[in-house]
This record gives structure tokens, C-alpha cells and sequence, in this order.
């Protein structure tokens, strides 16, 4: 089993940082303390340059980064990097973007760890998700609207993720779609072939919390034509619009009546 952590510097072989989307200010103390107590930081492409500016002249940076249907390191590559950089001796950090339990292969690296008789430590971060949606002053969950939500990948090993598709285009539902630029129209298929109306609020958060995000307002029915035309990492959050287009439909609804 894992250390459990700590807000001082972790005895294990590696630590895991997640780094929350972009912003330094998204960091927790005990990961700004792995971070300026490593030797080696082994860091994702989409770690935030605000993060990486923590970073202390003296360590040693390494960069794995992934991209999605682009160039990328592969996850073998990765693993037995961390190995072994983890038996030198010295403090390691594995520095995610993110949360790095969320669509961030930790078992895998963890995984690899466990076999070469290392030891880790997890430090969470904030994920993309909840970072947007404060950003677009809304709440995951609602009373009377969604007692859950989901976080779901746009597409995986074997192309484009399929879900319950079902349960997700019911009126109400809240589900927030990571890597889903490229899958936006499976998406959208998927969702209104299965009932979901096409007026049904998403909004497209690209670069989350970096100086240069963008909030896109859209519905099922432009999603597609949304998501598409970006070039930024962004995060999907069906079922949801902007706190100040959401009222004003509010509005418009209830005047309507």
C-alpha cells in the first residue's frame, strides 16, 4: 500500500502530482512542496507553464507528453523511464495534468512501480471539470436538476468511447466530456439518436484557467460545429450553459409562459 501523504516532501521512490488544468493557483500546498523538493520532475505535455515556472532551476525536467491522435511517448516508454529514474535514489515526481486519477493512466505507471518493488505516493489534483464549471459559475450538481454527474472520455484505446447513452440524454443530466474535440459529432449522434433534445445546453471550456481560455456557449445541436473548430484542449460540459446565458433563457422561458 501507498504512504498515505503529507504536506512535507514524500519518502516514497515517486510521487504523483496531479496538476490541476493550467493555472499555478489551482495547485495544492502539498503539491507545490513535491515540486520545489524534486530532483527529477518528469512532467505531461499539458502541465501549465505557470506550474512548470515552479519548478527549481536545479531539477531536472522531463518531458512525456501525449497527444491525442498526435505525436506522443509511448506509455511503455514512460514506464520504465519512471523505474528508472525512481532507482536512483533520488525524489521523483511524476507531475500530471489535472487530476492524475482521471483519464491520466496512473495504474498503468503504478503498475510498473509495484513490479520493480517501488514505492509511491498520490497527490490529487483539481481535474479540468470542476475548474470550468466554476469558470462558467456553475455547479456540477443541482437539487431538483442532477443528483450526479458523470465524466466521461470522448474516445479511448479503441476510437471513439461508447457510454450509456440512454441515461445520459435524459433532460436534466450533467456529464462532463474529456478529449471529446475530435468525437463531438459521435457525441452528438449518439446522444439525439438515443432522445436527447438539441437544445440541450453544452458549453466548450478550451485552456481551462490559462491566461488565454475561452468559454464557447453552444447546444447539442452546434456542438459539433463548436468543438471542432478548436485547437486548444478544452473540456465539454454537456448540459450546462454559462451562468449569465442560462439565466437569460430563464428569463425568456418564464416570459414566454
Amino acid at each position: 500500500m501507498p504512504d498515505l501523504p503529507t504536506l512535507a516532501q514524500a519518502t516514497t521512490a515517486v510521487t504523483f502530482v496531479g496538476a490541476g488544468p493550467g493555472s499555478a493557483g489551482h495547485l495544492t500546498l502539498a503539491a507545490f512542496q513535491a515540486l520545489t523538493g524534486a530532483d527529477v520532475v518528469i512532467h505531461d505535455r499539458l502541465v501549465g507553464d505557470e506550474v512548470l515556472a515552479l519548478i527549481p532551476a536545479h531539477v531536472v525536467r522531463i518531458n512525456v507528453g501525449k497527444e491525442g491522435f498526435g505525436p506522443s511517448v509511448t506509455q511503455s516508454d514512460i514506464n520504465a523511464l519512471l523505474v528508472a529514474q525512481a532507482q536512483t535514489g533520488r525524489r521523483i515526481v511524476r507531475l500530471k495534468g489535472g487530476d492524475c486519477g482521471i483519464f491520466g493512466r496512473l495504474d498503468e505507471e503504478i503498475d510498473a512501480l509495484e513490479a520493480a518493488g517501488l514505492t509511491f505516493t498520490i497527490l490529487p489534483g483539481l481535474t479540468a471539470a470542476t475548474v470550468a464549471a466554476a469558470n462558467i459559475g456553475q455547479s456540477l450538481t443541482r437539487r431538483g436538476r442532477n443528483t450526479g454527474f458523470r465524466i466521461v472520455t470522448g474516445h479511448d484505446m479503441d476510437g471513439f468511447a461508447e457510454h450509456e447513452w440512454r441515461s445520459m440524454a435524459t433532460e436534466g443530466e450533467v456529464a462532463a466530456i474529456y478529449m471529446g474535440k475530435k468525437s463531438a459529432r459521435f457525441i452528438q449522434g449518439r446522444l439525439m439518436m438515443h432522445g436527447a433534445d438539441p437544445a440541450t445546453p453544452a458549453t466548450v471550456v478550451e485552456n481551462v484557467s490559462r491566461p488565454d481560455q475561452r468559454i464557447h456557449s453552444a447546444t447539442l445541436a452546434t456542438l459539433a460545429t463548436v468543438a471542432q473548430a478548436l485547437e486548444g484542449p478544452a473540456v465539454i460540459l454537456y448540459g450546462l450553459a454559462p451562468r449569465q446565458a442560462a439565466t437569460a433563457a430563464k428569463t425568456l422561458k418564464e416570459a414566454q409562459a
